[in-house]
């Protein structure tokens, strides 16, 4: 919607407000003033009709005085803005209300004759000449004895009917002068209301197809515009923020391929030039496997990752005992426990404890959370794995004693490649994926993880899984609610 859209919409509107003003001054003021001249007709052929049944009849009765007629027709006349003939079928006049009345001398109409208003009952002219403007003119008979006597004339100037419609056009103009008004009003009302908003939402839209995915703004409403507009920039920040973390991922992919490779070059060339001597070679060949087993996991946490997050991944559930998977997946650290001497404390609810999930995927899950748990452990601490059950979850807590989580990385840590200043230090060969594959796993079940840290104190991870549906049975027949404690102390 472009703003010339708007000037037209504009231009429309003046254009509809002096053609109404076109109508009204032709149309409807022609209509007028026929619709006022036949209602002032109908009402001056009433009146003549009521002076021919009384004091026109009476004067041909010789019941009154031609002087009294007068006086009576004169204040009637004057009532009525118009004058009143009564006026013999030969075209003499007995009484005009406008005169005094000369017996001796009355006043003849030359070719007066009642046709002059064909099949209607009133006519417009100059009656006969008797006037130098446009009158008005009704005819109604005077009979006696089933005979035509004479006529009463009513004769009412045209101009003043046209006073009258005049007034009633005034009152139309004002009424449209209103409307338009009112129609003003709403067209600045449809503009703060929809084209202001409409018009920020555009330009957005060509911000954002531009690529300004940073660029914001504010719609005041509470309407859809208003939803709109919070769904573009909800949109737009999404899309920004899908921008930085991929350039972020690549930043980061870049900087964990680049430290081994740089490592790998360097100490290989160092080899075939002789800087490294020949004695010294099996020492820094093993550096250099570690890095290239450092390259393999970080390639291997990438394609899995990719493959956790491809739509439509199909989980291969399966009912489980969640205890031995805990037991097995702790048997894989013994080693790595024993050099430092920590121990992991297992705290499960009952001897068996039947789930339903992918078993492989949320043994990988126990194993990225507990190795995560072993790196940032002190030495001679301990980490407790323990089990609880609400309602149909069975709620996994792994807990360390270590270094904790600073808060403001609390809501990063399941971020792809993330990595807290702490632990750049402390884990040199990390990949930062563990947690973001851990996350994907369980998002995948429908379940939740979350993890509570103090930094300095340690760090709780906890997710759920469903448990299996004939699990209750099997406890209240084995009778294992209690907690089973088993401790792997590896000094």
């Amino acid at each position: 919607m472009k703003k010339t859209l708007y000037l037209k919409f504009v231009l429309a509107y003046v254009i509809f407000g002096f053609f109404s003003f076109i109508v009204v001054a032709t149309f409807s003021s022609s209509l007028i003033n026929e619709r006022v001249k036949r209602e002032n007709a109908e009402s001056l052929y009433a009146e003549a009709s009521m002076v021919s049944k009384t004091y026109a009849s009476e004067l041909y009765n010789n019941e009154i005085t031609i002087e009294s007629a007068y006086h009576q027709l004169h204040a009637l006349g004057t009532y009525l803005s118009s004058t009143i003939w009564v006026v013999n079928p030969s075209g003499t006049v007995l009484v005009n209300s406008d005169k005094q009345p000369d017996v001796a001398n009355p006043q003849i109409i030359d070719d007066f004759t009642p046709s002059i208003t064909a099949d209607s009952y009133y006519t417009t002219g100059s009656f006969f000449g008797e006037y130098d403007q446009n009158m008005l003119i009704v005819f109604s008979p005077i009979t006696s004895n089933y005979k035509i006597q004479g006529y009463v004339i009513i004769a009412k100037p045209v101009s003043l009917l046209n006073e009258q419609g005049n007034g009633y056009l005034t009152i139309m103009y004002i009424t449209m002068v209103l409307l338009l008004l009112l129609s003003l009003i709403i067209l600045l009302f449809f503009t703060e209301m929809f084209y202001i908003p409409l018009r920020k939402v555009i330009y957005a839209t060509e911000q954002y197809a531009s690529g300004n995915m940073h660029y914001e703004f504010t719609v005041e409403s509470s309407d859809e515009m208003g939803y709109l507009a919070g769904t573009l920039n909800y949109m737009a920040s999404e899309i920004a923020r899908s921008e930085d973390n991929q350039k972020k991922f690549v930043a980061n992919v870049s900087h964990d391929f680049r430290s081994p490779l740089t490592s790998i070059k360097g100490y290989l060339e160092a080899m075939l030039d002789g800087t490294i001597p020949p004695e010294m070679h099996e020492k820094y060949l093993h550096i250099v496997l570690n890095e290239t087993e450092r390259l393999t996991k970080l390639t291997n946490s990438l394609l899995q990752l990719n493959n956790l997050n491809t739509k439509g991944m199909v989980l291969e559930k399966s009912v489980f005992d969640m205890n031995q998977v805990i037991r097995d997946t702790v048997a894989t650290f013994e080693g790595s426990c024993e050099q430092r001497q920590i121990s992991i404390a297992l705290t499960l609810t009952g001897n068996v404890m039947h789930v339903v999930g992918d078993k492989s995927k949320i043994q990988q899950v126990l194993y990225n959370l507990l190795d995560n748990a072993i790196k940032f452990s002190h030495n001679n601490s301990t980490i407790t794995i323990e089990t609880r059950e609400k309602k149909n979850k069975l709620f996994v807590s792994v807990k360390d004693t270590g270094i904790g989580i600073p808060k403001d990385s609390l809501n990063l840590i399941f971020d792809r490649f993330y990595k807290t200043d702490l632990s750049r230090g402390k884990d040199k060969k990390g990949t930062g994926l563990g947690l973001s594959i851990a996350k994907e796993i369980i998002h995948s079940h429908g379940e939740n993880i979350n993890v509570i840290s103090t930094e300095g104190v340690g760090t709780e991870f906890i997710f759920t899984i469903a448990r299996a549906e004939d699990d209750d049975e099997d406890e209240d027949e084995d009778e294992e609610d209690v907690t089973v404690s088993t401790e792997k102390n590896n000094k």
